[in-house]
């Protein structure tokens, strides 16, 4: 079907489109999501239908949201459409708690999600967390590997601490920039996403965990009592009983709510 569809739509660069074609891989994330007729899923950018379609096959309704309206023209041409609920707009300001709230049940969201926008939303969905059970997301393996590191690994950093403070993540598979057209530059990753039944540090604060880190990491090869000078001094990072000689990349994500915690304490 994805074939069909691609002959009448030309990709937007602007927007990162980057259609999956590959069968198989199709095959694997239907299986790794596990869709149930009774779940509330959301589907963040259908694209070609490549995931939505046999998505449709598990639930009476899907809701998707998109921004292009050249696919949604595209999607209302099949059979499907009619178990869609489809939200024309950026997901960026998209209410999960609402659309919770709407269907008394607890949210699953996935989909194949624009290079240029994955970071900024895996953050924005944070806010949501407890509304959402599970979220299943094909991503630039780059970003992937982010989100997994840990203290010492040149890609720790803050999306990795500020993530892993409320979802437990994994990398379910990756997948070979030839699944896609057009073909991106890069590999891509379909990771799962589950909230942390406790959290490491409280969300109403989440806004001085991302200060400091963005301070630390603002001269990661710094050491940490330079990178935070004006901030913390040498003393309190030695009060926290952390050692204010190592870097960012070696702080852990405990030590992080702790400095999170003190720049809270100065407000």
């Amino acid at each position: 079907m994805h074939c069909i569809l691609s002959k009448k739509y030309t990709p937007k660069k602007y927007l990162g489109q980057n259609f999956l074609h590959d069968k198989n891989i199709i095959d694997k994330i239907i299986n790794f999501i596990n869709p149930k007729k009774k779940d509330t899923l959301i589907e963040i950018g259908p694209g070609l239908a490549a995931l939505t379609k046999p998505i449709c096959h598990f639930v009476d309704k899907l809701f998707v949201i998109e921004l292009d309206k050249d696919i949604i023209i595209l999607l209302k041409k099949f059979d499907f459409y009619k178990k869609l609920i489809v939200f024309n707009m950026n997901v960026m300001h998209f209410n999960f708690q609402k659309l919770f709230i709407q269907e008394n049940n607890i949210l699953r969201i996935f989909g194949n999600i624009p290079y240029n926008i994955s970071v900024q939303l895996i953050l924005y969905l944070i806010q949501f967390q407890k509304y959402i059970l599970d979220i299943n997301f094909m991503i630039q393996k780059e970003v992937a590997d982010r989100l997994i590191a840990k203290p010492g690994n040149k890609l720790y950093g803050r999306l990795s601490i500020i993530t892993q403070c409320y979802y437990d993540i994994n990398i379910g598979f990756n997948i070979f920039s030839k699944s896609f057209f057009p073909i991106p530059k890069v590999n891509s990753s379909f990771i799962k996403m589950t909230p942390k039944l406790k959290v490491l540090y409280p969300l109403n604060k989440i806004n001085f965990l991302k200060k400091i880190t963005f301070l630390a990491f603002k001269k990661r090869r710094k050491m940490l009592k330079n990178s935070l000078m004006g901030i913390c001094d040498e003393n309190s990072l030695l009060n926290l009983n952390i050692n204010p000689n190592i870097r960012a990349e070696n702080v852990s994500i405990y030590e992080y709510c702790k400095l999170a915690d003190f720049l809270y304490s100065l407000q």
